[in-house]
C-alpha cells in the first residue's frame, strides 16, 4: 500500500502496511491464531506447528532507543529487524492493532483522544474519560465505541493475556481480550513467573501468551526518552527477557518481544500552546484530539481560511497542516474498510508536527499534564520498533 501525502514534515518515516511492518506482524498473528494450519512467517513460525509463542509487548520501546542504549543487552542480541509502527504512533492505535489485526482506519482509534459526538465530544477511549468532564458512560458503550472483535475471539489456538492488575479488567481491556484467558499481574516481579506458568499450560497444545508491560512508556513520558529512569526500567526488562529466554529454551517455545511505538523528547521551548479564549481556540469547534505530535482539529464553520492562515504563519517550521480529507485519502491510517466514525475522528485539519515540536491546548476542568517524552508523530524514533526473537 503506497501512502501519498501532499506535504509532510521533514525526515518522516511513513508506516509500512505491508507484510514487514507492525501491521503485517499483527495480521500474521491473527491468521496463525484463527487457522490451525497457518504459518506466521513474520515470527518464524511454520505451518501447522503446535508452538507455544510468548509475545511480550513493551510499551514505548523504540528501535532507536535499543540501538543507542542496548549495547550488551539480551534484547539487542536477539533483535531480528525493525518494524514500522502505524499512524499515529501511539498506544491507542498500535496496541489495538495488536489485539485485533485491524489498522487504525478500521478500528478508528486514531490517538489517545478521539472525537465521537455520541459520547460527548472528545474522549480518551482507553480509560473512557471525556476531556474535562470525567468518565464516559452510555448505553452499550463498549460495543458501540469498539464495533469489532478481538483477534482472540474465534481463535483456534488457546490464548492467555497478561495485563497489569489496574488495566486487565477495564472495559477496554475486557473487550479487546475477549476470547482469551485474562490474568492480571502486579509488577515486573510477578510478570516473569506468570508468563512461565501460562506457557507451561500450553505445552503440547500450542498457543499464545500475550503479555503487556506499560511502565517503560509511563517513565519515558515523565522523565524523558533517554533519562536514567528509563534506562533503569529498560535494564529490568532486559533481565526479565534474558531469564525468560533461558527458562523457555528447552520447552520449544518461541519468545518474541516488540513495541507499539518509540519516543522522542519534547523540550519546553518547542511546545505550541493554544490558550483558552485565544483567537485560535475560537476557531475550533472542539478541543484538539489525536496526539500532541499529530493533532486532529474540528473547525467552526467558516473558520477554515483563518485557521489555515494561522497555521501557515505561526506553525511555519513547526508543523504542516493538511486537510482531513487529504489524510483520509492518503492511506496514512492504513488499509481496510474505514470505521464509520473515521471522518469525524480525523476532523477538518490534521497538524503533523516537525521533529521535537508538540501542540497542546487546555480544557476547563482538565489538569495540565506535562510530558518530557512524547510520541504519536512520524519521526524515525517514534515510528521504528524492534522485532526481537529468542527460540530453540
Amino acid at each position: 500500500m503506497q501512502i501519498q501525502l501532499p506535504i509532510a514534515p521533514r525526515d518522516v518515516v511513513l508506516p509500512d502496511y505491508g507484510a514487514d511492518g507492525l501491521y503485517g506482524f499483527a495480521r500474521g498473528l491473527r491468521d496463525w491464531l484463527r487457522e490451525p494450519g497457518a504459518a506466521w512467517p513474520q515470527a518464524g513460525i511454520g505451518m501447522g506447528a503446535r508452538t507455544v509463542v510468548v509475545l511480550l509487548i513493551i510499551d514505548g520501546l523504540g528501535d532507536g532507543f535499543l540501538a543507542r542504549h542496548g549495547s550488551g543487552s539480551t534484547l539487542l542480541a536477539h533483535r531480528v529487524r525493525p518494524m514500522s509502527s502505524v499512524f499515529p504512533s501511539t498506544t491507542a492505535s498500535a496496541v489495538t492493532l495488536l489485539h485485533t489485526g485491524l489498522s487504525p482506519a478500521e478500528h478508528g482509534l486514531n490517538g489517545w483522544f478521539i472525537h465521537d459526538r455520541r459520547f460527548g465530544g472528545v474522549i480518551a477511549p482507553l480509560p473512557l474519560l471525556q476531556r474535562g468532564n470525567g468518565p464516559v458512560d452510555a448505553f452499550r458503550l463498549t460495543s458501540r465505541l469498539f464495533p469489532y472483535d478481538s483477534m482472540f475471539r474465534g481463535a483456534q489456538r488457546p490464548v492467555t493475556v497478561l495485563s497489569p492488575a489496574d488495566l486487565a479488567l477495564s472495559r477496554f481491556s475486557r473487550h479487546h481480550s475477549r476470547g482469551a484467558r485474562i490474568l492480571p499481574y502486579k509488577g515486573l516481579d510477578e510478570l516473569g513467573p506468570a508468563i512461565l506458568q501460562a506457557a507451561a499450560v500450553l505445552q503440547g497444545v500450542g498457543g499464545l501468551v500475550h503479555a503487556y508491560y506499560p511502565v517503560f512508556d509511563a517513565i519515558s513520558h515523565a522523565y524523558g526518552a533517554h533519562s536514567s529512569q528509563a534506562l533503569s526500567v529498560f535494564a529490568r526488562i532486559d533481565t526479565l527477557f534474558g531469564a525468560l529466554s533461558v527458562a523457555l529454551r528447552d520447552s520449544g517455545a518461541v519468545l518474541l518481544a516488540t513495541a507499539d511505538h518509540g519516543f522522542i523528547d519534547a523540550p519546553p521551548e518547542k511546545v505550541v500552546s493554544i490558550e483558552p479564549g485565544s483567537a485560535v481556540a475560537q476557531m475550533l469547534a472542539a478541543p484538539l484530539f489525536g496526539e500532541r505530535r499529530a493533532a486532529f482539529c474540528a473547525l467552526r464553520k467558516g473558520a477554515e481560511g483563518e485557521f489555515d492562515a494561522w497555521a501557515a504563519t505561526e506553525l511555519q517550521g513547526k508543523a504542516v497542516a493538511l486537510p482531513g480529507k487529504a489524510v483520509l485519502e492518503s492511506g496514512l491510517l492504513g488499509p481496510g474498510k474505514p470505521n464509520r466514525r473515521l471522518r469525524e475522528r480525523v476532523g477538518d485539519r490534521v497538524l503533523l508536527m516537525e521533529r521535537g515540536w508538540t501542540l497542546v491546548d487546555t480544557v476547563e476542568g482538565e489538569k495540565p499534564h506535562a510530558m518530557i517524552g512524547v510520541h504519536g508523530g512520524l519521526s524515525a524514533d517514534e515510528m521504528w520498533v524492534p522485532l526481537i526473537r529468542s527460540a530453540p
